[in-house]
């Protein structure tokens, strides 16, 4: 997997991130779901939106546009799990929802 990949987050989680970003998804950490969940495209990323994010405030989320390399990702059940904690450094852009 060589192109961009996406990462629904809290403004306020990436703001007090450190080097290291450790949410998974609404409400777990990596530490509580063993991955953090990614989309492959902006599609998908709103599609996930829709479903599980329907009643926060789109103000309060940002997208985190990811370079995988060097990163272990696994492609499962269509999305890409990114398997350890998210560096600071692989996030080359983000934006707003």
């Amino acid at each position: 997997m060589t192109h961009t990949i996406y990462h629904l987050a809290y403004a306020t989680h990436w703001a007090d991130a450190g080097e290291t970003y450790t949410h998974s998804t609404r409400g777990r950490t990596l530490a509580d779901e063993g991955f953090i969940h990614c989309s492959t495209d902006l599609d998908q990323l709103h599609q996930v939106v829709t479903r599980y994010y329907a009643d926060v405030d789109p103000a309060d989320l940002i997208v985190l546009h990811i370079d995988p390399t060097g990163l272990d990702i696994r492609l499962e059940g269509g999305f890409p799990h990114l398997y350890g904690p998210l560096p600071r450094s692989a996030v080359h852009a983000h934006s707003a929802l």
